[in-house]
């Protein structure tokens, strides 16, 4: 599979990355000439100790940050040049995003926050919005949840609905920063479950994570250390 892949455009490129960030006590370098492709239905895991630049990473890949120099180009659009005004329909169409701490909006019923970004990106025909995003609750296994307000649900259920939000746009890429970081142990195997059989299926994934368990699903794992890669790692190797 991965010599298929290898003679395939990747969906990510990242060339020359470097990201730097100005403190009062000098310049701090978060990611230092990074070079990385991941490919299409591809399941890799972003590893590293606390400040090594994981995050960073993935929001540069979401167009929420900038990288001071190098280029990000996620299905052939040059991310790092999307203008500030184009910013946020580009990432409402083209990435899904799941947080640590879900950031369900606590008001609106579990089946209301996965329609809410097909309501701002209007990808969807309304009509096609609520029984989408009742499939997609079905798929992760929390349809019937649909009506609750998110705080009734387990930390287990709420990061799926999270799930399901961010895939309602079905977008190219899926990042997930420390998914499973507010998670005992028995979730979060289930959710890196859910990630790898979304894999399976096509579903493009880079999770942020400092749990080891993921070299188990993921078909790369790279680490990264202050703000480099310092080594990747295939699955089965």
């Amino acid at each position: 599979m991965t010599d298929i892949m290898n003679q395939l455009d990747p969906l990510i490129t990242m060339r020359a990355v470097s990201k730097r960030y100005a403190t009062p006590s000098g310049n701090f370098t978060a990611l230092d000439d990074v070079n990385l492709d991941i490919h299409t239905g591809e399941l890799v895991a972003i590893v590293g100790q606390s400040g090594s630049g994981k995050s960073t990473l993935l929001n540069l890949m979401s167009g929420i940050d900038r990288p001071s120099s190098g280029e990000v180009i996620i299905g052939g659009i040059p991310v790092h040049a999307i203008p500030e005004r184009d910013m946020a329909r580009w990432r409402g169409r083209s990435v899904g995003i799941v947080f640590q701490f879900f950031q369900l909006l606590p008001t609106l019923t579990v089946i209301e926050n996965v329609m809410l970004p097909m309501d701002l990106c209007a990808r969807w025909a309304p009509r096609e919005r609520q029984p989408r995003a009742q499939a997609l609750l079905e798929q992760l296994g929390v349809g019937d949840q649909a009506k609750k307000l998110p705080f009734t649900l387990s930390g287990g259920q709420q990061q799926r609905v999270a799930i399901a939000r961010a895939l309602a746009n079905a977008p190219n890429v899926l990042l997930a920063d420390e998914p499973t970081g507010n998670l005992d142990s028995r979730n979060a195997a289930v959710i890196l479950e859910l990630f790898a059989g979304l894999a399976r299926n096509g579903q493009t994934i880079v999770v942020a994570s400092h749990d080891a368990s993921l070299h188990r699903i993921c078909a790369r794992t790279i680490e990264i250390s202050d703000g480099r890669i310092a080594e990747e790692s295939l699955a089965h190797a």
